[in-house]
């Protein structure tokens, strides 16, 4: 009979191949703002607090902090990595003031990580007490990773459209919640199961609103596209207009020439 510990162990493999799609699942957004050179209405928000969420469970899964937790740690590990370049992508093609506070969030981020690091290896002397600390904060930030795309979700209801809220990024963020809520009761463990139950519910609610506004979106986009079209179509006729009318009022016109007149020699 399969032990729990190895149904537990696969769950945890097929959870982070499932989080590692959702930390790529961004790529298509920013290869859009790439090539745009700007973020349009993309909030730095989820980026942020889920590249915070991924510092503060790499601590929680370091050897000195809760022993045994190598998938926890690795994964999170390398959502560090890709997070942070969504990140200093966000930095590089933002405007100023956005810019700068995006720019303070993160130093806000990596300071505050490195301060509860001193802090809980200094103070709390066994695993357990730095488990139960660490535990609490990731649980509060892994909230708030999976409560970030709110924001969106809020716009999304006040435009009728999802053009901001990808598809594929929900349907990531339902899978991984899913897989690690999965992993969390198999063996319990309150810290994992608190953010991620939250996390399946906030998922469900982008996919419902994916649902309920897909054909708004469609509508919207496409009367965006006419109007661009119409606007293009009265810059190029005007101009075509005013070449014609420039050509006919600048052709000189010649006076006819005059015919030679027949004249008598005095002489006659």
């Amino acid at each position: 009979m399969v032990s729990a510990d190895a149904i537990r162990t696969v769950v945890g493999i097929l959870g982070n191949i499932i989080s590692l799609g959702l930390f790529l699942s961004p790529v298509p957004t920013f290869y859009r703002i790439w090539k745009k050179g700007a973020v349009e209405q993309f909030s730095a928000a989820p980026y942020l607090a889920t590249l915070l969420n991924c510092m503060m469970w790499v601590v929680y899964g370091l050897p000195l902090v809760h022993p045994h937790s190598t998938l926890v740690l690795t994964i999170n590990g390398l959502g560090l990595l890709i997070e942070l370049c969504y990140v200093l992508l966000f930095l590089l093609f933002s405007d100023g003031r956005k810019r700068l506070r995006v720019f303070l969030i993160l130093a806000a981020e990596v300071a505050f990580v490195v301060a509860v690091v001193l802090l809980v290896l200094t103070l709390a002397h066994t695993h357990d007490r730095r488990t139960l600390v660490v535990g609490i904060i990731c649980v509060l930030f892994g909230t708030m990773m999976y409560a970030a795309p709110l924001t969106i979700m809020k716009l999304v209801i006040q435009t009728k459209s999802v053009e901001f809220l990808p598809l594929y990024l929900a349907v990531a963020f339902f899978l991984n919640s899913a897989c690690w809520t999965t992993y969390a009761l198999i063996r319990f463990d309150l810290f994992i199961t608190i953010p991620n139950g939250l996390g399946l519910l906030f998922a469900v609610a982008q996919l419902v609103l994916h649902c309920v506004y897909y054909k708004s979106t469609k509508q919207q986009m496409e009367a965006r596209r006419k109007m661009t079209e119409l606007s293009l179509a009265e810059v190029v006729v005007p101009e075509e207009s005013c070449r014609t009318s420039t050509t006919a009022t600048t052709t000189p016109k010649w006076p006819p020439l005059r015919q030679p007149q027949d004249t008598k020699s005095p002489d006659a």
